[in-house]
C-alpha cells in the first residue's frame, strides 16, 4: 500500500514540507516504488535491532542536519485522509506538544463479524476516549501512526526500541518529561487489519503488549504524577490502565460470578450489586459508543456476537500468562 499512502499524502504537501521513507528491513519494492515517486527513502538493513523504534530513530538521525519545526509520522500502509497533514502541523506548532490524530482501521470489503468488532473496539480506543479527554484539556496516548512532534520535543526522549507497543512507551516518556500528547480530532488516518493467522499475530502483539504497559507503566506514571504534581500524569495512567475491551469484559465477567457465589453462601451481597451497576455501564459506554461514532462500523443486531468474540480472544490472554510476546515482530502485509 505504499504507493496509495503516498499519493494521499502528496496531495497536501506545502512546499517547504519534505517526505522520508524508511524502508526498514525490507525485502519487498518498497524502495524502488518511491525512488519512482522521485521521493527520498532510506534503507535500513539489521536484523539484530528489529523494530518501528529502531526505525524512526533512523529517520530522525538522517533528518538532523537539516531539521524541519515539526515532524509527522505515518506508517507505510496508513492513508491520510483530506486536510489531516495541515491539522496536525499547525496544532503540533501552536501547543508545542505531540499530537495524535484519529486512526481507524478500515476492513475488506466483506469483513467477517471478528473484523467488524475489532475494528468497533479499536474506535472506541483511538477516537471515544480521546475525544472524551479533550473536552477536559487532558491528554491522550500516541497510536503509532499519524502522529506529529515539534522537532525540539521529539529529540528529547529515546525511540530506538524493541517494543511491541512502542507508541505507548513514546507515550509515557514524553508525558513525564513535560510534553503529554494531546488529540486532534479533525486529523484522521486509516489503517488496515490484517487477515486470518497475520491478523491474529498482530493482535496478540498489540494486546499483550499493552497489558505488559500496564503492570509496568501505570505505577511509574503514578509515581511521576505524585512527584511532579501533575494533574494530567494521573489522567493519562487512568487512561492506560483500562485494558483491552475484551479483557476488560471477561475481569467483569469473572468478578461479578465470584461475587454472586459469594453472596449466595452467605457473604455480603453489596460487591455483586457494584459489579452489576459497573456492567451497566460498561454496556451504555459500549452502546452509545456505537450510537454516536460506530453505526457505519458494525451493524447493531452484531453487537451481540461480542461475547463469541471474546471467547475467540480468550487464547491470547491465556498466552499472555504463560508466555507473552515482547519482542517486536514484523506483521507480513502479503
Amino acid at each position: 500500500m505504499i504507493s496509495e499512502s503516498l499519493d494521499a499524502l502528496l496531495t497536501q504537501l506545502m512546499p517547504q514540507d519534505k517526505i522520508v521513507v524508511i524502508a526498514d528491513n525490507c525485502s519487498d519494492q518498497t524502495a524502488e516504488i518511491v525512488k519512482e515517486k522521485g521521493l527520498t527513502v532510506i534503507e535500513r538493513q539489521n536484523s539484530q535491532q528489529r523494530g518501528k523504534g529502531y526505525a524512526v530513530d533512523y529517520g530522525l538521525k538522517f533528518l538532523e542536519s537539516n531539521p524541519p519545526e515539526v515532524v509527522v509520522i505515518l506508517d507505510a500502509d496508513s492513508l491520510m485522509e483530506a486536510n489531516t497533514l495541515d491539522y496536525l502541523v499547525k496544532l503540533a506548532y501552536a501547543k508545542q506538544k505531540p499530537i495524535q490524530s484519529t486512526y481507524l482501521m478500515k476492513t475488506d470489503l466483506n469483513p467477517s463479524m471478528k473484523d467488524r468488532i475489532s475494528a468497533f473496539a479499536i474506535m472506541v480506543k483511538n477516537l471515544v476516549r480521546p475525544y472524551g479527554l479533550t473536552q477536559f484539556n487532558m491528554p491522550c496516548l500516541l497510536n503509532g501512526s499519524g502522529m506529529a512532534f515539534p522537532w525540539s520535543i521529539i529529540r528529547q526522549v529515546p525511540v530506538a526500541n524493541n517494543h511491541t507497543v512502542d507508541d505507548m512507551q513514546l507515550s509515557v516518556d514524553l508525558a513525564i518529561a513535560g510534553y503529554a500528547p494531546y488529540y486532534c480530532p479533525q486529523g484522521q488516518v486509516m489503517g488496515r487489519l490484517m487477515q486470518q493467522d497475520q491478523g491474529k499475530s498482530q493482535r496478540t502483539r498489540w494486546e499483550h503488549g499493552h497489558l505488559s504497559q500496564i503492570l509496568i507503566q501505570v505505577p511509574h506514571l503514578l509515581q511521576a504524577s505524585v512527584k511532579q504534581q501533575r494533574l494530567d500524569l494521573l489522567i493519562l495512567a487512568l487512561e492506560l490502565a483500562v485494558p483491552p475491551l475484551s479483557v476488560l469484559v471477561i475481569f467483569w465477567l469473572s468478578f461479578t460470578s465470584f461475587s454472586l457465589i459469594a453472596a449466595i453462601v452467605g457473604f455480603s451481597w453489596f460487591p455483586f450489586l457494584m459489579f452489576l451497576i459497573q456492567g451497566l455501564l460498561i454496556l451504555v459506554s459500549i452502546i452509545g459508543s456505537w450510537f454516536k461514532f460506530g453505526q457505519s462500523i458494525i451493524p447493531g443486531m452484531m453487537l451481540l456476537a461480542i461475547p463469541q468474540y471474546l471467547i475467540w480472544k480468550l487464547p491470547i490472554y491465556l498466552n499472555f500468562l504463560q508466555k507473552p510476546e515482547i519482542n517486536w515482530n514484523k506483521t507480513e502485509r502479503d
